[in-house]
């Protein structure tokens, strides 16, 4: 018994130490200026849409990671582009560039939404933001129901 024990226990050894978790990639994560944004003049409630996002790129060693999109309030979102940067890169190049991503974004309030999306920071180091609102329509979260050519309520069930 204390045989089987003694060779678990070289055995558990031995795989815990040859296990290199550490892939010598080091890199951090750092907010992205906003550029513009394509956004509807207005929703309609419980409907899904595509946010186009305008984005500054500095160099060529930061990644578009996604978006950090936080409810601040009821119907407002703060929208903050996240990119990934390599540290240790020897060939950090370019003047960046403006490219575009997306994210969807679905209506669940019929109040109009507020968006404040991260464009940097001004001459005190405070954030600075681009503010859209965009109204939900009214008449849009009525339910339509289905009817025949007679005028008649379809009923499926």
């Amino acid at each position: 018994m204390k045989r089987v024990f003694f060779l678990l226990l070289v055995a558990s050894f031995t795989l815990m130490t040859s296990c290199d978790i550490d892939d010598d990639v080091n890199y951090h994560f750092e907010a992205l200026q906003v550029k513009s944004v394509e956004m509807p003049e207005a929703f309609d409630y419980g409907q899904i849409y595509k946010i186009k996002v305008t984005y500054f790129r500095p160099d060529n060693c930061t990644f578009f990671e996604g978006f950090d999109v936080v409810k601040e309030d009821l119907t407002t979102r703060k929208v903050v582009t996240i990119g990934t940067v390599i540290e240790e890169e020897d060939e950090c190049t370019g003047t960046g560039e403006d490219l575009v991503a997306t994210f969807n974004f679905e209506v669940l309030y019929d109040q109009p939404y507020l968006f404040r999306y991260w464009t940097g920071e001004d001459a005190n180091g405070d954030p600075t933001y681009l503010e859209i609102s965009v109204p939900v329509n009214e008449d849009s979260s009525a339910i339509v129901v289905p009817t025949n050519e007679n005028g008649s309520t379809i009923i499926k069930n």
